[in-house]
């Protein structure tokens, strides 16, 4: 009942979301999808759902190609990722078993963590913004090195968590939820998180993608009424992401990424050290407008 209940609000929140991000993109007159971010909606969504995680690579690429200035950031991942979040979340509730109660409470969490979160990201400066994306992309870096190197938590078998571990679970996921506002992935933390408390981890996918599927379209609607974000890359990483998902969700499955995961990290690397170096000394790219499509 808690799981049909889940996935028919979805269905309803995702529509709203699409119907409110379709009339800011029309009074805006930014309804015509970026190309170039179309591409990398498809690709960034197709490995989010095999496991990669979106963020990270989405921020790499944003700011390597210099396609929104970095204070547009977070609203672009936010609301960019949201649709094909929606779908991948739609699948694994749908397929992966996990205590409905579980689910529930840590999908709460993250809501209530993603409402305090949104507007304070949006007070924030640029400065302030490229810090903390800047130690975000660090640490994504450090989850993808950890995982090649075997170095992640394997997990128990345990389809549920009960007293004080699920309290921890939960308390986290508010956390998370707040941090996801500022363009900090929650899938890497939240599994690793689930993992060390004795959860499945095939058990922890309904969570954090629910979790993210709830709560990127409650601060996406804060995001969207901002001038931080340009609508034009956030259409074409959801016009490219959702197609992507359902590929890899039912099509290709699974594939070998530790290669691909280096590269990340390299690249993320990268980025992280760019970012931070504005965020203690300025350039004019920081607050430069974004590139023309």
């Amino acid at each position: 009942m808690i799981v049909a209940g889940l996935l028919a609000l979805l269905v309803l929140i995702g529509g709203l979301f699409l119907h409110a991000l379709l009339r800011a993109g029309r009074a805006r007159g930014q309804l015509r999808p970026n190309r170039e971010a179309i591409g990398l909606g498809a690709v960034t969504n197709f490995f989010d759902t095999l496991g990669i995680g979106s963020f990270a690579p989405t921020t790499a690429y944003l700011r390597l190609r210099g396609l929104v200035p970095d204070s547009f950031i977070p609203a672009t991942l936010n609301v960019g990722h949201c649709l094909p979040t929606l779908a991948q979340a739609l699948i694994f509730i749908n397929l992966v078993q996990v205590d409905p109660m579980l689910l529930l409470a840590c999908i709460a969490a993250s809501v209530a963590g993603a409402v305090i979160g949104a507007p304070v990201v949006l007070r924030l400066a640029t400065r302030a913004v490229q810090g903390v994306v800047g130690l975000a992309l660090l640490i994504a870096a450090a989850l993808y090195a950890m995982t090649n190197l075997g170095l992640m938590p394997g997990g128990g078998d345990a389809l549920s968590l009960h007293g004080g571990l699920a309290v921890v679970a939960v308390v986290a996921h508010f956390v998370m939820g707040a941090l996801m506002s500022f363009g900090i992935g929650l899938y890497a933390p939240s599994l690793v998180l689930l993992s060390l408390l004795g959860l499945n981890p095939a058990a922890a996918f309904p969570i954090m993608m629910g979790a993210c599927a709830f709560l990127m379209p409650v601060s996406g609607l804060r995001f969207v009424r901002t001038d931080r974000i340009d609508l034009r890359i956030v259409l074409g990483l959801a016009l490219g992401g959702v197609p992507a998902v359902l590929l890899a969700a039912f099509v290709v499955k699974s594939l070998p990424l530790q290669a691909l995961r280096w590269g990340v990290v390299v690249v993320v690397l990268y980025s992280a050290t760019l970012l931070l170096r504005s965020a203690i000394r300025p350039t004019r790219a920081a607050t430069g407008a974004p590139a023309s499509t």
